[in-house]
């Protein structure tokens, strides 16, 4: 008799609910940004009118992008996610590039990203020499991919602790700045003093600001086929959770602005540490920096959870190492996909700074997200006879709208930062030869072992 909470299909336990799905998008979502972008958005836009606006558009994109990616997930309720609605759009070379692009530099990229962010953080709790604070990095990626290979089961109970503390930390963080903060002081920032004009690059480089602190809404559909109602829930938490994270985002900027002056906030980068100093003085402060701690090893936690699940599937599929696809029998879960990445992330924490990995993560990452999303007109043309439980309303202009901002944040991404652009260019073409060289082995494998591949 088969488990319940199994599935025969992918050897992948279903164990994901509703509240799991929002909680993987929430908890991964928040990490150092909220915390760190204000600075970077205050240097470029000088009213908090205009600083609104570009979160309240950064929320809107991500949820565009999370219904979009909710129709494509009811419909391919498969471990992958945008690996496999790229696949299904464009074909097997793209949904490759995607995969190989991830391992090497975005899902990865992203996990160092948080790792050094987490060293920089704790270095103001604990004095750390340059050696240590990599140690600490290296230490806190593994640590958390030894967590996840007991299972998915492991995984998620981490993730909803992490998620409970930080929403509940920001909630108790953005109070104590309502509570001493002064509303004049927000309608006093909302219109500039000055008579500077509005500039749409200002306004694209805060956008992209924005977005990094966004980026990961897209990652719970890697763990579709663990969902125990992937066609009802997986489009839900995706619309939930990131409905939730842009109210917490623009609440907690309103009360940033209710303690501090626009150019207080554009002169310091711990934002919401200064905003807590000086509302509450220095102990509150060190509750931030806990707070951030919590929220960069949940975010972390996160991303080690769920990419792996995208590799999987392209080793299921042959166009992998094939032991990426092995399942340990006692926590169902990719062994040595999530070994191989926490291995890869931790050693890219030695490789660049905060600002070299954030720059290749954003710009490859939007390539892709584009892509997905018009996957939804693509395959509505192509193929009209899926079965969609759910459907993106406003068909097509949220999809449009969203496409737009993806060309827009690639561009800006390479005209503010070439070279970093060309490198990541670099990395993804060099999946070409790999995929050429993946293919060719599964052509072989399939002429020696037709059955198999029958099966399969």
């Amino acid at each position: 008799m088969t488990l319940p909470s199994s599935t025969e299909k992918t050897g992948l336990l279903q164990e994901l609910a509703l509240w799991d799905g929002v909680s993987v998008v929430v908890g991964t979502v928040i990490g150092s940004g909220i915390f760190l972008v204000p600075n970077s958005i205050a240097k470029q836009l000088p009213a908090f009118f205009e600083v609104a606006f570009v979160w309240i558009i950064g929320g809107l994109l991500t949820v565009f992008g999370a219904l979009a990616l909710g129709e494509l997930g009811a419909a391919f309720p498969e471990a992958g996610g945008l690996y496999v609605y790229l696949r299904e759009a464009y074909g097997k070379l793209v949904g490759f590039l995607y995969g190989w692009g991830l391992l090497t530099l975005i899902q990865s990229g992203s996990i160092a990203t948080l790792g050094v962010a987490f060293r920089i953080y704790l270095a103001q709790i604990v004095r750390l020499t340059t050696l240590q604070g990599k140690v600490a990095s290296v230490f806190c990626i593994l640590f958390l991919t030894a967590v996840n290979l007991l299972g998915v089961r492991t995984g998620k109970h981490v993730q909803n602790l992490f998620t409970l503390a930080k929403v509940g930390g920001l909630v108790f963080m953005t109070g104590l700045l309502f509570v001493f903060g002064h509303a004049h002081q927000v309608a006093i920032s909302f219109w500039p003093a000055s008579n500077e004009k509005f500039h749409l690059a200002s306004f694209g480089i805060a956008l992209i600001a924005v977005l990094w602190a966004y980026e990961g809404w897209h990652v719970v559909s890697f763990t579709a086929s663990e969902f125990k109602r992937p066609q009802h829930d997986l489009p839900r938490g995706l619309f939930f959770g990131t409905l939730i994270i842009g109210g917490i985002y623009l609440v907690a900027n309103v009360g940033y602005y209710c303690v501090l002056t626009p150019g207080q906030i554009e002169r310091t980068q711990r934002v919401a540490a200064t905003a807590v100093t000086d509302s509450a003085g220095e102990t509150a402060a060190l509750f931030i920096t806990g707070l951030i701690i919590v929220s960069i090893v949940g975010a972390m936690n996160g991303m080690i959870l769920t990419g792996p699940r995208v590799y999987y599937a392209m080793a299921k599929e042959g166009l992998f190492f094939r032991s990426f696809a092995s399942i340990q029998p006692g926590s169902h879960a990719p062994i040595l996909a999530i070994l191989i990445q926490g291995i890869w992330a931790a050693c890219l924490t030695l490789l660049g700074t905060f600002q070299e990995l954030f720059t290749y993560v954003i710009f490859t990452a939007w390539m892709f997200y584009s892509l997905a999303v018009a996957a939804v007109i693509v395959l509505r043309i192509r193929r009209p006879g899926i079965a969609r439980p759910f459907e993106v309303p406003l068909y097509p202009w949220l999809i449009v709208l969203f496409i737009f901002a993806g060309v827009v944040v690639t561009v800006s991404a390479v005209i503010s930062s070439p070279l970093h652009a060309l490198y990541g260019i670099g990395l993804i073409l060099i999946g070409l030869p790999v995929y050429g060289m993946f293919l060719a082995r599964k052509r072989v494998t399939d002429r020696e072992h037709p059955q198999e591949n029958v099966l399969s």
